[in-house]
């Protein structure tokens, strides 16, 4: 027997009421495992490499262009600190 698109129309109609008026559960996720790694220890960066790396970032940093007062407030702040680790004798270890 074939059902009409009049009786399918209906059928949801009726139904659409009787979902609303239920109380609306939470569901909580489950929390998903958690895979930890052993940390790995690295070799120190020796020196020189850190002070390239310095040296690399503040030129990035002075290829930017501030938008507002604030933001070159912030990146003279960063460049200052780049310049004291550059010309530092000693670095502090990454």
């Amino acid at each position: 027997m074939r059902t009409k698109k009049k009786d399918i129309e209906e059928d949801v109609t009726t139904t659409v009421p009787t979902t609303a008026q239920t109380t609306p559960t939470t569901e909580k996720p489950l929390p998903s495992p958690t895979v930890t790694e052993p940390v790995k220890l690295r070799e120190p960066i020796p020196e020189d490499q850190q002070r390239q790396l310095f040296k690399w970032m503040l030129e990035e940093k002075r290829k930017v262009k501030p938008k507002d007062p604030e933001e070159k407030k912030r990146l003279d702040e960063e460049k200052a600190i780049l310049k004291q680790f550059i010309r530092a004798k000693s670095l502090p270890k990454i």
